[in-house]
């Protein structure tokens, strides 16, 4: 399999000589798709910031001795995100609490803008819920938008691998959200 050049190698090796203009161009580039990739993994605003700052000082420092032609950066960063989640999500579990987290208000909302952000409330929710697997194949492929040999290498799985857990996380986000109907806010 032919790797295809990676569209950040100029910016890497600018970042490894301390160019502060790339530095300035990376975290404008990748800070955000981070930010998003913790957020839907984790469902927390402040520790997803926490695991998008993390990963992008752990690209700073790497940068330096960034080889080009082994990997994308944009797959390596993205493992180092997932890799900082899964050790959040691992540290949730060791955690024993007295007390159930709040429940999100079910109800029906007064307007169409609160609709929608219940109805967001609740795929993030129902996100949240799935398979550790299952939400990091949706996650890489849906939101972050890599294509499924993209996402399949950076999972180190198949891409058969890959779309079976697309198909049961797609499957269970449909029967969680079965009574969301497409354009029903307006209703």
């Amino acid at each position: 399999m032919a790797l295809t050049a990676d569209p950040d190698e100029d910016l890497v090796r600018r970042v490894g000589q301390g160019d502060p203009a790339a530095i300035q161009a990376m975290v404008a580039r990748k800070l955000p798709r981070m930010l998003a990739l913790a957020h839907r993994m984790l469902n927390d605003a402040t520790e997803a910031e926490d695991v998008a700052q993390e990963a992008m000082l752990r690209a700073w420092k790497q940068a330096p001795r960034w080889t080009p032609g082994t990997a994308k950066f944009d797959t390596w960063l993205h493992r180092v995100g997932l890799n900082l989640c899964y050790d959040r999500l691992r540290k949730r579990r060791e955690i024993a609490t007295d007390s159930l987290p709040d429940r999100a208000d079910d109800g029906p909302a007064p307007d169409r803008g609160l609709m929608a952000a219940d109805t967001g409330a609740r795929v993030e929710a129902s996100l949240a819920r799935l398979p550790d697997r299952q939400r990091e194949a949706i996650v890489l492929c849906h939101y972050q938008e890599l294509t499924n040999i993209e996402a399949a290498a950076l999972m180190k799985i198949s891409v058969d691998a890959l779309e079976s857990l697309l198909s049961r996380g797609r499957r269970a986000l449909r029967l969680a959200l079965a009574d969301i109907r497409p354009g029903a806010e307006g209703a």
